[in-house]
């Protein structure tokens, strides 16, 4: 038998399964995504699921549920059931699709924190820490940065510089496998009932570092590498795992792109720090760009403001820009779609 609040449930979930027409069955929490399946944490124990019609054919592709998910279903078989309703999702971690320009993509939803894991070596890039912060703190999920590899030589004065301008945005960790003592603190950043995601590059050691977090093997590794200190274990799924003392810990496959699937631009002036100069700018629409009167560019000018971090602000702008706009054009497409089914169906009727 589970206890489902080890796994985040709680009254505010109670209360939303309340509003579903299927609130008198069962629920459960999605632990992992298969291609045709999907495993299910219940209180009478782990359960191989699949989904009814009405959730299949009644959903957008990024709607069906996803790692994280609270689903309620209908038990027909041993260990297996019916996934008929997925309670609202909050805190879900989106990135755009692969290949596509405002297609979303969920990674997985009810979050409190997402652990961005960086290797210290050719791996480590401030860019790529800043584009997961984008996305995460959009959804209100905290950003925590954890480094690993830490005994590893590297250059920490460079590593810390990168970072200053995000350093009092987001917690920043130095850790290594090998050293059992830089794994605590970040153990004990973690409180019952929390759910976590590791999100990350392939390679960086996610799927060891769960392992040190839970203090036993929950996915297995090869080999220690003596180069690196860490296993060459490559996850192909998102999966969620329980720790010895509460907190969900959700590992997730390295992603070479992680296209945004924000609109926000108060988001980004936050994160970069630009917002406070921002305030000042003579127009309030100021694009930050070539405006006469932009503090922004006066900032970028004066230092306060380091040229790199203005380009990589710029850069995640238009992204998001583009993928608002991207996004709009394809809700009129489809409520143009709409409508010209509506009516043939009328057509059809008559």
């Amino acid at each position: 038998m589970n206890n489902l609040s080890l796994y985040g449930w709680n009254d505010t979930l109670f209360q939303l399964k309340q509003a579903s027409q299927y609130k008198h069955l069962f629920h459960g929490r999605v632990a992992a995504v298969n291609k045709t399946n999907y495993e299910v944490i219940a209180q009478s124990g782990r359960l191989l699921c699949e989904l009814a019609g009405n959730v299949l054919y009644g959903k957008s592709a990024f709607e069906l549920p996803c790692t994280g998910d609270w689903v309620i279903f209908q038990p027909f078989d041993n260990n297996k059931a019916i996934i008929v309703d997925i309670l609202p999702r909050k805190h879900t971690l989106y990135r755009r699709r692969s290949s596509t320009i405002s297609d979303r993509q969920a990674i997985a939803s009810h979050l409190n924190k997402a652990f961005i894991v960086q290797s210290l070596d050719a791996n480590f890039s401030v860019r790529r820490t800043e584009r997961f912060m984008v996305q995460v703190v959009e959804e209100n999920i905290q950003p925590i940065l954890v480094l690993t590899k830490s005994d590893l030589e590297f250059n920490r004065h460079y590593v810390e510089e990168s970072l200053k301008h995000l350093k009092d945005q987001i917690p920043i960790f130095f850790t290594s496998i090998l050293s059992p003592e830089t794994i605590l603190p970040l153990q004990a950043f973690i409180r019952p009932g929390e759910s976590i995601v590791f999100v990350g590059s392939s390679g960086v050691g996610k799927s060891s570092l769960i392992n040190a977090l839970c203090e036993r093997t929950v996915f297995f590794t090869s080999e220690i590498s003596k180069s690196s200190g860490k296993g060459r274990h490559t996850s192909i799924r998102r999966e969620m795992v329980l720790m010895k003392h509460s907190g969900i810990l959700i590992d997730t496959p390295g992603v070479r792109e992680f296209g945004l699937a924000s609109d926000n631009s108060q988001t980004l002036e936050d994160i970069f720090d630009v917002s406070d100069f921002a305030e000042s700018c003579r127009f309030e629409n100021c694009m930050h760009l070539e405006e006469p009167g932009c503090a922004v560019l006066q900032a970028v000018n004066n230092g306060l403001i380091e040229p790199q971090v203005y380009n990589s602000y710029l850069k995640l702008r238009k992204e998001s820009w583009h993928f608002s706009s991207s996004e709009h054009e394809k809700r009129q497409r489809d409520k143009s779609f709409a409508k010209i089914s509506q009516e043939a169906k009328r057509i059809k009727k008559r």
